[in-house]
């Protein structure tokens, strides 16, 4: 959820999203191809680095999180 709720916030490469969630590299990676295979997370290459932000799916998954959450 960590993840998620980070990219809720915008796009963000592994090395900052290793700074906001204090998890490993190899973990943060893992968790992403996860979430890219479940359709929840998009990565976009710019130069030597991959932005990820959620796909529309994963936009709706916080909506219906925040609502049950708030």
């Amino acid at each position: 959820m960590t993840i998620v709720k980070a990219l809720g916030a915008g796009s963000r490469c592994v090395s900052e999203l290793i700074e906001l969630t204090g998890l490993s590299q190899s973990l943060i990676s893992h968790h992403l191809k996860d979430l890219k295979d479940g359709g929840l997370v998009r990565g976009e290459k710019e130069g030597r680095w991959v932005y990820y932000r959620l796909a529309t799916e994963g936009e709706q998954l916080m909506t219906i999180l925040g609502a049950k959450m708030g």
